[in-house]
């Protein structure tokens, strides 16, 4: 049995699909890739039984043969190989030898007797999405994902679609990220995909795409389908949070500032906060600046930065943190902050409009 392939399309393959694989399992066969050859083409799947990924390329191959390959040796033999094509040779031993120009070396396969089937996803109904825009909704709100498994349906991302707007949310017990979009066609839907699984789809999404990504789900998986990969994914069972009733309606004070100013100030502050040492952002709005300072056992820091600010003077404390991984994903030159007291939710916008919403909880100052 033996099959040749160009070798950039099988390392750009085996550099996908490995992010599906097992690093470590119970089931020998899921550190590894299934390789299902037939004629003019190799599929190539990775499943660790949360996500599984799945490409076919094509290849100059007409037997059918179905085998598992370690994935870590694969991927690092196959980039360093040398010339245009990898020929692959297998015999009934499952003894692998693989050739390119003056390159050759012998690995070992496994059965694929172990190997399981990836979930079945039959639904009538296929969304489509563009790439750039569902990279960019998945970016600004996934920092905000729980990592906790105490309550797992937080370890993931909303996805709703209602009234032709899409909206991706992300929260935990302190924070919350929502990006939406007018996206009309799309729909009525609500799940939620783990945090891990959409990770390794942003891997996949390029922002110069022309092509949507597509998925569809029968209500227990979903499936991903861009670039010529598909993506499988447990859906999180579970109420997910009503977000919409977490965003305050009201505010007293709003602050307009640039937003590198502030992302540079919550990284000095930054600096004199450990695990050991603890201890929240101090910020103080008023009289068109925010002052900003931060005491620890390794020091203290204090900044000022100019603010536009209408409404009450307001102090109140933040984790440094949270406040800066909102400010990353922003994605624009200015923010503005919504205030209703020192002890209230701080809602995060751009300028103008909504089109991403942070909110993170204050934490009491002393003194």
């Amino acid at each position: 049995m033996q099959f040749t392939c160009n070798r950039n399309e099988i390392c750009n393959a085996i550099s996908h699909v490995m992010k599906g694989v097992s690093v470590k399992s119970t089931i020998p066969a899921l550190e590894g890739i299934c390789f299902q050859m037939e004629e003019g083409a190799v599929t190539l799947t990775g499943y660790d039984l949360e996500i599984g990924i799945r490409t076919r390329i094509a290849a100059d191959c007409h037997e059918n043969f179905t085998c598992v390959l370690g994935a870590r040796l694969l991927n690092e033999m196959t980039r360093r190989m040398t010339g245009e094509s990898i020929t692959f040779e297998i015999d009934e031993n499952l003894n692998v030898r693989l050739s390119s120009d003056d390159t050759k070396c012998a690995i070992s396969a496994m059965s694929a007797e172990e190997f399981p089937d990836l979930p079945v996803v039959e639904s009538t109904t296929r969304t489509a999405v563009s790439q750039p825009l569902l990279r960019s909704m998945i970016q600004q709100s996934s920092f905000a994902a729980s990592v906790k498994e105490d309550k797992p349906i937080l370890t993931g991302l909303l996805f709703e679609s209602e009234n032709n707007t899409f909206y991706v949310v992300a929260m935990d017990r302190y924070r919350l990220a929502l990006r939406q979009e007018p996206v009309s066609e799309l729909g009525t839907f609500r799940f939620v995909v783990p945090k891990k699984a959409l990770s390794e789809l942003i891997g996949m999404l390029r922002d110069d795409a022309e092509t949507p990504c597509e998925f569809s789900t029968n209500g227990k998986h979903i499936v991903f389908s861009v670039n010529g990969f598909e993506l499988f994914a447990r859906l999180l069972e579970g109420q997910f949070h009503n977000f919409r009733s977490s965003i305050p309606a009201d505010e007293k004070t709003s602050v307009l500032l640039n937003t590198k100013d502030i992302i540079a100030c919550a990284e000095r502050c930054a600096l004199f906060i450990n695990d050991k040492n603890k201890a929240p952002m101090r910020c103080v709005f008023a009289d068109g600046t925010l002052d900003i300072s931060c005491k620890t056992a390794v020091g203290e820091i204090h900044d000022r930065i100019p603010a536009d600010i209408s409404g009450e003077a307001v102090t109140i404390g933040f984790s440094n943190k949270y406040l800066l991984e909102a400010l990353r994903a922003c994605e624009c030159d200015k923010v503005r902050l919504h205030m209703s007291g020192s002890n209230k939710v701080i809602k995060i916008t751009p300028p103008e409009g909504e089109s991403f919403v942070y909110l993170i909880m204050p934490i009491q100052l002393k003194g």
